[in-house]
């Protein structure tokens, strides 16, 4: 029974009110949301690594002079650009009201993590791609059951997981209250990320397209089979690829009631960590200290048979394994404005952070500017 001295509401930066999004996800505080989504999120890790990649500076002024370059950075919607070729900073900017050791909402690029993991696993034949999900996961719904692995992988599996940020009432947004990104309304029930999963329906599972059926539930499924076929958390997996990447300052990851991390989209870094992270992908997988996250291997069969492409505006860019791959770049855009790539024939890695603050948070003609903006940055030759 409830003491009547003690009132008490719900969190409100987490309360759904008009439009169906959480009060930190709309246009007017959006910005602000991605700034401080590490300390908004109800549950989560911090990591950091025990040592950290020194970086140098020397500005390249080629960087600053390209057309999309000053147009980005000077967008009312930019927070930071950071550009590292192996321990040299060749540019960097933030906004005024952003700085060198904030981290910010980095949502989809998440996704790289999964590559890393889904490596691993291959190389020690703990996963076979071919294999059904429910293989792994016997309680997982209709909307993944059948689907292989590698599908899932891949986005190539058909369900009614829906990720239209147009519609308030999308999936995506929907699974935000697993995730401990809103609080439960009336009449909802808090779930777990796995109890979100097993929702998920369909009644064909093929992609018949030549595009990606993208589904940001795809990679909580596979981070579910990573756990179950290793015995191991997925905050094992992120510790070794923090020391790995050398970070300075903490990646933060949002996670489930039950500490189940979000790497659908819930990472903050630091743009300088970002692209450390990034050069972990130009450098193969070799870390700072000589140790090994992912697998060579993988992501080279990765970046060699990725077949299905992103729809227009970004047709020009693959997708494969938790990857938009890009001639021999890597990388993975975040929803409403983030993008890191890395160039594994020139070591070039560059993050960008942005905000867009219309009403859906979605502009793929702006992301696909930014991230052909990157791919070009990383085709200059710095030696």
């Amino acid at each position: 029974m409830s003491d009547p001295d003690f009132l008490s509401i719900p969190n409100p930066e987490l309360t759904v009110r008009s439009g169906e999004r959480a009060p930190w996800n709309t246009p007017d505080t959006r910005r602000w949301g991605y700034h401080n989504l590490h300390r908004i999120a109800r549950h989560g890790l911090h990591l950091r690594s025990r040592n950290v990649l020194v970086l140098d500076k020397a500005i390249d002024m080629r960087i600053e002079a390209m057309p999309a370059v000053a147009q980005l950075t000077t967008s009312t919607f930019f927070s930071a650009m950071t550009v590292v070729k192996g321990n040299t900073v060749l540019f960097e900017r933030y906004a005024p009201d952003f700085g060198t050791n904030r981290p910010h909402a980095m949502m989809s690029i998440s996704k790289t993590f999964m590559h890393l993991i889904y490596g691993e696993l291959v190389a020690n034949d703990q996963v076979d791609l071919n294999a059904t999900v429910d293989t792994y996961l016997p309680e997982i719904g209709s909307g993944y059951a059948k689907a292989s692995v590698r599908d899932v992988l891949d986005m190539n599996v058909r369900n009614d997981y829906t990720e239209d940020y147009e519609d308030p009432h999308t999936s995506a947004l929907q699974q935000e209250l697993s995730m401990g990104w809103r609080v439960p309304g009336p009449g909802e029930d808090e779930v777990s990320t796995r109890e979100f999963l097993c929702t998920i329906k369909s009644d064909s599972l093929e992609n018949p397209h030549a595009t990606i059926e993208y589904k940001s539930a795809n990679t909580e499924v596979l981070g579910w089979i990573a756990e179950r076929v290793t015995g191991r958390s997925l905050r094992d997996f992120l510790v070794e690829i923090t020391e790995a990447a050398g970070l300075e300052n903490a990646l933060h990851v949002s996670t489930d009631r039950d500490g189940f991390p979000n790497l659908n989209g819930g990472c903050s870094l630091t743009a300088r960590d970002l692209a450390r992270y990034g050069l972990l992908f130009t450098r193969r997988g070799v870390g700072i200290d000589g140790q090994r996250v992912g697998n060579e291997a993988f992501l080279m069969t990765t970046i060699e048979s990725a077949s299905k492409h992103r729809p227009a505006p970004r047709d020009w860019q693959n997708y494969g394994a938790q990857l938009i791959v890009v001639d021999r770049c890597v990388g993975h855009g975040g929803f409403a404005g983030q993008f890191l790539m890395a160039n594994l024939d020139t070591g070039v890695s560059v993050a960008f952070f942005s905000v867009v603050e219309t009403l859906s948070g979605s502009d793929e003609d702006y992301i696909s500017a930014i991230s052909r903006m990157a791919y070009e940055v990383t085709l200059l030759d710095f030696d």
